[in-house]
């Protein structure tokens, strides 16, 4: 996946007059798909003055950051990314810092803590993300001075003296700026330590970088020196960066530029095509095509997918189709249709999923009009732990109903078609409102009425299906899909499903209504909790309540029957014999 974000890098530190150099700094600009799904990375750390260890707490934060950063899953988005790296970074720094049992050397009055400044600047698309703890800066040129785009976290006390007001290391939990800014063509960032911007104006800064041309590593040095001369006694670390191109902004780009492919042709089984024997028809709609497969390389049966007729001059629906195959290769779980890995280059745009015998969720109601509550809680537990594995991934499903989940011949749950997926870090750059991906009746009102969709909004879908399942029917009929409004939605009344089945525990009723909730807020938090209240009553919720005393102790229960009837017939004996 070629990006069309191209930089120019140029850095340099020094120790100045320190005899060791505290500070430690570090860029890293990938190529292919990395630059395109994380971006490009630049880290600047200073360790405290009075730590005779705080070197090795710049360099582990910078190291640390341009290392985990990328190791990161691709689905979390630049944000959590980032903050979930370097808030692991502090912990670790703090718990060495308590660990070390010079921490305050009484001999050397040097404070041993692993205490650093850090800052680190992300570019990825059209984006910069700024991640910011201490006095490091992070600023843009903006004509011939500086625009600031970080905040220094020093403390003044007096006129001479001031100290850090926050710093990783320093405390168990640490709270890290973050922004994000638009990036343009021509922009230039730079990175610098206390050393330099406390000595050098914003103005010589930018002059010496327009002097250097395009030999940025030059100006750093520049840079550094005129802090030197100007007296500064600190390290000197700076670093310049410069957007040369921007991405297009895309972000249909998972798998390789679509357009670089023409989409697959429809196919006439039996033939071949880009090495496999394709087979017969399995699936056809107004979306695609889907086919069974022989892998000529490993023999495997496969599912393709070949966009249709109508798809093909529709770019989103094709970005779709794509997502599919990208998500399935990045999320693990036995209830989630995988897809195998590609090794050969494709001669069109298409994807090429596991094949699994068995029938659609939606086939298996239309066999099991109705099923076992047991039988229920099972295929529910299924989906859960499918659905669970994409939201840890920060992936919401957007379409879960019953068409789009196989059951295979052992009972084992699979949810597939992925193309409508929300995945946080490809929809960061996205318009705050997105368009409708779901099925109508399946779909949560907040979606309908225009709102991002959230792992709670696949939680009410889950809720649908369940309800279906055990009812035949829709909780809120033909009104949901008419909730096109936040308004609308919340007039939506639950129907119980006491109604349509009667004899179901009411417990169970209770669990469906809080997981169909028209309020997000009011729902389940998480799918756990859900499946949890299917198989146990939950006093909290509604309707519940302290159960009888035949649920709750039978022996108890029946003790007291057998004693009540026990004085029944005394009381009839003593009657008689009166």
């Amino acid at each position: 996946m070629p990006s069309d974000l191209s930089l120019s890098l140029g850095q340099h530190s020094e120790r100045g007059r320190k005899e060791t150099n505290q500070d430690f700094h570090g860029a890293l600009i990938p190529e292919g798909p990395a630059l395109a799904l994380k971006g490009a990375a630049l880290a600047i750390a200073d360790g405290i003055g009075s730590s005779a260890v705080s070197h090795v707490a710049s360099e582990t934060a910078v190291k640390s950051f341009l290392t985990d950063y990328y190791d990161a899953p691709d689905t979390w988005s630049v944000r959590t990314a980032a903050r979930r790296v370097v808030a692991a970074t502090n912990s670790w720094l703090h718990a060495e810092t308590r660990r070390n049992r010079y921490l305050h050397d009484p001999e050397g009055g040097r404070d041993r803590g692993y205490v650093t400044t850090f800052s680190a600047l992300v570019l990825r698309s059209r984006t910069a993300h700024i991640f910011h703890v201490g006095d490091a800066r992070i600023s843009r040129v903006a004509g011939r001075s500086l625009e600031a785009l970080t905040e220094d976290h020093r403390v003044v006390v007096s006129a001479g003296e001031t100290y850090l007001g926050r710093a990783l290391g320093a405390a168990a939990h640490v709270e890290i700026d973050h922004r994000t800014v638009g990036i343009e063509r021509g922009d230039v960032f730079v990175l610098t330590t206390d050393g330099v911007h406390e000595h050098v104006r914003p103005e010589a800064i930018v002059a010496a970088i327009a002097r250097n041309g395009d030999d940025l590593g030059q100006a750093a040095r520049e840079i550094a020196g005129l802090a030197y001369e100007s007296g500064s006694t600190d390290n000197l670390t700076v670093q310049i960066v410069r957007v040369d191109a921007v991405a297009d902004g895309d972000r249909a780009e998972v798998s390789g530029r679509i357009e670089e492919l023409s989409p697959a042709p429809l196919l006439e089984p039996p033939t071949d095509f880009d090495g496999y024997r394709v087979l017969r028809t399995l699936h056809a709609s107004h979306r695609s095509h889907v086919y069974l497969a022989l892998d000529g390389e490993t023999g495997g049966r496969v599912a393709l997918k070949v966009p249709s007729t109508e798809l093909r001059a529709d770019p989103e629906g094709l970005r779709r189709l794509v997502m599919e195959e990208w998500v399935a290769r990045r999320v693990d779980s036995p209830h989630l249709l995988a897809a195998p890995p590609q090794t050969r280059r494709r001669s069109h745009l298409y994807t090429v999923m596991e094949y699994v015998e068995g029938q659609t969720l939606a086939q298996w109601l239309r066999d099991n009009p109705a099923p076992e509550l047991e039988t229920v809680r099972r295929l529910v537990e299924q989906i859960a732990r499918g659905v669970q594995a994409l939201h840890r991934r920060e992936m919401v499903h957007q379409d879960l109903r019953p068409q789009n989940i196989l059951i295979d011949a052992a009972g084992t749950v699979r949810i597939i078609d992925f193309g409508s997926a929300r995945v946080a870090g490809l929809a960061e750059e996205g318009a705050a409102a997105e368009p409708m991906l779901g099925t109508l009746q399946y779909t949560a009102p907040e979606c309908l009425a225009g709102y991002r969709a959230t792992p709670g909004s696949d939680i009410f879908s889950v809720g649908v299906i369940a309800y279906q399942m055990l009812t035949g029917r829709l909780p809120y009929g033909a009104e949901a899909a008419r909730a096109f409004d936040a308004a609308k939605g919340r007039r939506l009344r639950y129907v119980s499903v006491a109604a349509a089945r009667p004899g179901l525990p009411p417990y169970v009723d209770a669990a469906l209504r809080k997981a169909l909730h028209s309020n997000p807020a009011l729902r389940y938090e998480a799918l756990s909790a859900f499946v949890h209240d299917l198989r146990h009553p939950n006093p909290s919720l509604p309707g519940v309540g302290r159960r009888a005393l035949l649920e709750r102790d039978p022996v108890l229960f029946w003790k007291l029957v057998s004693l009540a009837l026990a004085a029944a017939v005394l009381y009839l004996l003593v009657r008689r014999a009166g």
